[in-house]
């Protein structure tokens, strides 16, 4: 028996409700102005407090406003019911080789955080915990899922993407298209009953399943109890990781003595000449506070892999203990590889942030080898792209 089912009644776009996942945004107000140039967005169901006419309202006193909104969109046409289907999903752009992915169901129970916790689905960040509260009062208030949590498949990717490919190039014309704002095309096709659903749903189960993208959707679902979960299983030919970066709105400390206190932890500092990117390669993060941007390495502890990832210093030795900050401090804002270099030195040159954070990509092999271990990526360290678009095919729960 395999762990991806049929969504056994899905609400397919008709088009023009596709939209970034609600996490995906270094400022909020970003969602705002999306919603209000295209009120049909999912964003305004998703983060409802954030759409217009809800603004002022915390999260969850606008949980009546997102069930209003989709109420209305399946009213209004924006979407058509569909039962016991998955959905093909291709992401093509000029210039780049198309991914692939299959809209389906997950079972909950299959999820693992740890090498004695039997289960084919690995979630491999720590979370917000927050962030999990809003994610599972908004299914329950809605009774649907609007953003898939992003599922790698380790086991049989290079067969499953070939059998995509092939469905895909043989389904016809789309049931819907969406055109992200990197220019990318999202086209879904719904596949149902029958041997080829069958095939498909086998092979997007037949491995071991990665969470790419989607911790805190993951942990929501297991935490309201739900028994699948929406997800969208990729191939590792399907996507790449792009730098993950942070922004610091207020220092507890002046420039110079962070960097003096990042020397005294046996950090090596060195200026940087001329404008401050994204490093090439991992062993080294860039700085940028004061005007100045700074190559910053950080000593490694002891020599396992994991609490020697780039993203896991920088937590322990920068923010922890030379800042004082928890991860989870509102004055960090996790700045997703969408957003180049020269936007965050900006952020600190406007001072609406006082600290820019560079951080190379995590390597493929260092992330398939923390997920087999069963061990806990550093929060917010693999932007995985393409994104998954939400708002594309909805889940109707159980009641």
């Amino acid at each position: 028996m395999t762990v991806v089912h049929p969504i056994t009644r899905a609400w397919i776009t008709t088009g023009g409700t596709g939209a970034q996942n609600y996490d995906e945004f270094a400022d909020d107000a970003e969602i705002t102005s999306i919603v209000e140039a295209n009120p049909h967005s999912a964003l305004g169901i998703e983060m409802p407090h954030r759409a217009p006419g809800s603004l002022g309202k915390s999260f969850f006193d606008a949980l009546p406003d997102a069930v209003a909104r989709l109420a209305e969109a399946k009213a209004d046409g924006s979407y058509t019911p569909a039962e016991q289907v998955v959905v093909l999903y291709r992401i093509s752009a000029p210039g780049e080789e198309s991914a692939y992915g299959l809209w389906a169901m997950v079972d909950t129970d299959q999820i693992s955080t740890r090498a004695d916790e039997p289960g084919l689905v690995i979630r491999n960040e720590d979370v917000f915990i927050a962030k999990v509260r809003e994610r599972v009062a908004l299914a329950e208030a809605l009774g649907h899922l609007l953003s898939p949590v992003l599922l790698l498949q380790t086991g049989k990717g290079d067969e499953l993407h070939a059998a995509l490919a092939a469905a895909t190039d043989a389904a016809g014309a789309p049931a819907a298209t969406d055109v992200d704002q990197s220019g990318r095309t999202h086209a879904i096709w719904l596949l149902g009953p029958g041997p080829a659903q069958d095939e498909l749903t086998a092979l997007a189960g037949g491995g071991e399943l990665v969470v790419a993208d989607g911790n805190h959707r993951s942990l929501a679902a297991q935490t309201g109890g739900f028994p699948r979960f929406l997800a969208v299983v990729t191939t590792p030919a399907s996507v790449a990781i792009q730098p993950y970066n942070r922004l610091v709105s207020e220092l507890t400390t002046t420039p110079d003595e962070l960097l003096d206190r990042l020397r005294a932890a046996g950090a090596e500092v060195t200026p940087v000449d001329g404008p401050v990117d994204v490093p090439a390669t991992g062993g080294v993060v860039h700085l940028y506070l004061g005007g100045r941007g700074y190559a910053v390495t950080l000593p490694h502890v002891g020599a396992a892999r994991l609490e020697n990832l780039d993203h896991a210093l920088v937590e322990r030795l920068l923010l922890r203990d030379a800042l004082g900050l928890d991860p989870g401090d509102k004055r960090i804002t996790y700045v997703g590889g969408d957003y180049p270099a020269s936007w965050l030195v900006g952020e600190v040159d406007a001072g609406r942030a006082e600290l820019a954070v560079l951080v190379a990509p995590v390597t493929v092999d260092d992330f398939v080898a923390v997920n087999l271990a069963r061990e806990k990526m550093p929060r917010k360290s693999t932007w995985f792209t393409p994104k998954a678009r939400a708002g594309l095919v909805v889940a109707e729960l159980p009641h």
